[in-house]
């Protein structure tokens, strides 16, 4: 019986590399500009502290003029924890600044580079903060006010 296992594990594992299925994995950046666009006096809606990633829900102004509803999503929640955010870092009806890489496709959606705060602190993503500093997540220390 063991043997049998065996031989048909072994069968499976050596097919497996032949076999035409596509192969998932997760999404890259491939989906976003490359060039970051600035939205100022953005108004937060919505902030939802989640996996697999955080996402920032705000309302802005685009070149003509016209209020747009946006969706930017930044790093994972305990990513995001290990520079700074926590869940109460933004909250709905924050005037904030947007620096986000947004869909080529059109949709009004992007990938965060940085958020300004009223107060002029600053939050990054972590995947595509660019020039943010190097942190160590300390599980001791107390948490910032803001």
């Amino acid at each position: 019986m063991k043997r049998y296992l065996f031989a048909t594990a072994v069968l499976s594992l050596g097919l497996l590399p032949m076999s035409d299925a596509p192969v998932s994995a997760h999404h890259g950046n491939a989906a976003y500009a490359d060039e970051i666009t600035e939205f100022t006096q953005a108004t937060v809606t919505k902030f939802a502290w989640a996996n697999p990633h955080t996402l920032i829900s705000f309302d802005a102004k685009d070149a003509k003029g016209n209020v747009v509803h946006m969706v930017v999503e930044t790093a994972a929640p305990q990513a995001l924890r290990l520079i700074g955010w926590d869940k109460a870092s933004v909250m709905p009806g924050d005037v904030i600044t947007v620096r986000m890489y947004v869909a080529k496709n059109g949709n009004p959606a992007g990938r965060l580079q940085k958020i300004t705060l009223a107060d002029g602190s600053e939050l990054r993503d972590t995947q595509l903060g660019g020039d943010a500093p190097k942190t160590r997540y300390d599980p001791f220390a107390e948490p910032e006010k803001k």
